[in-house]
């Protein structure tokens, strides 16, 4: 199987690395400088599930890039989509299946459009990564899983390969027959994560001590009839433990969106949220969930206004 990475940052990186420490065929679509930086010091990933030092990984950019591939791995950021998109584009062939790893399900309209709905499947991953100033991967949580599959539900053979590429990486999770559920699960997760954490320039704990756990818990319920008016109602095991999270005393724990706006960098507030927003098919109600957008797009234009600044 010829796997294809489509960037190694944090999240392309850390599963493009196992699976080449595996002696899977990976090869990372890079830009000029990220290859450069890989080729003088190799791919490194720093885990408490066991750290990789590979060195002079294999790389292409994408003026090089032949097809076809097997597998390609997408991890971009939704506002890199286009441009990721474009650059893989050679890799895709008739049998090739593109797996991506954003946020959200808008991506997967973008990606059917351009290859067809043979090609794209469903998938999500749970882990926290982060590419250090030196470009290594630094895996700041204690686990990792990934799962993935046909978005009609069905398992195929080609499903298994991928689940066998990944288990011999010793990475957990693999094919799954219910992966839109898991997707959605995830996106009503992480955007409740995102807009709380960003609207409140907080951690979770902060939050709670501030006596703002019904605000969190409000625009959770928000996000879950959202998702429940498409049809994927989060199960009672992923409210269960998406309502913990968010409301445990103490906890550190805040979006990665919040140290984007921290750091004055590019967010998906568009993607993770304002899809939330249309897809609600209504312009009333869902008032924190508005508040939250509101917030991350006045962000947004600040930023663009700073930035254009001579």
């Amino acid at each position: 199987m010829r796997i294809l990475v489509v960037g190694a940052g944090a999240i392309g990186g850390y599963f493009g690395a196992r699976l080449l420490a595996a002696g899977r065929d990976v090869t990372f679509l890079v830009r000029p400088g990220r290859a450069a930086q890989l080729a003088r010091t190799g791919l490194v990933v720093k885990s408490k599930l066991g750290d990789l030092d590979l060195p002079a990984p294999p790389t292409v950019t994408a003026d090089r890039l032949a097809g076809p591939y097997d597998l390609i791995l997408l991890s971009c950021k939704a506002f890199d989509l286009d441009n990721a998109i474009d650059s893989f584009a050679p890799a895709v062939g008739p049998d090739s299946a593109i797996l991506p790893l954003l946020n959200g399900m808008s991506h997967l309209d973008s990606l059917v459009t351009r290859f067809g709905e043979h090609a794209v499947l469903g998938g999500q991953c749970a882990i926290s990564l982060v590419l250090d100033p030196e470009g290594r991967v630094l895996h700041l949580n204690d686990g990792g899983t990934i799962s993935f599959g046909e978005r009609s539900g069905s398992r195929t053979a080609r499903i298994d390969a991928i689940a066998e590429a990944f288990a011999a990486a010793q990475v957990q999770g693999g094919g799954s027959e219910t992966i839109l559920q898991e997707m959605w699960e995830k996106w009503v997760f992480i955007s409740t994560a995102a807009g709380i954490t960003c609207l409140m320039r907080a951690a979770v704990g902060d939050i709670v001590a501030a006596g703002a756990a019904d605000r969190t818990l409000a625009l959770f319920d928000e996000i879950s009839s959202i998702a429940a008016s498409q049809g994927f109602a989060p199960r009672p095991a992923s409210v269960q433990r998406g309502r913990t999270m968010l409301t445990t005393a103490g906890s550190p724990f805040t979006a990665s969106m919040l140290r984007d706006v921290e750091g004055g960098r590019p967010i998906e507030a568009d993607h993770m949220l304002g899809d939330l927003l249309k897809r609600s098919g209504t312009a009333d109600g869902f008032p924190v969930l508005r508040l939250a957008y509101a917030h991350l797009k006045a962000y947004e234009a600040r930023r663009a206004r700073t930035q254009s600044k001579p």
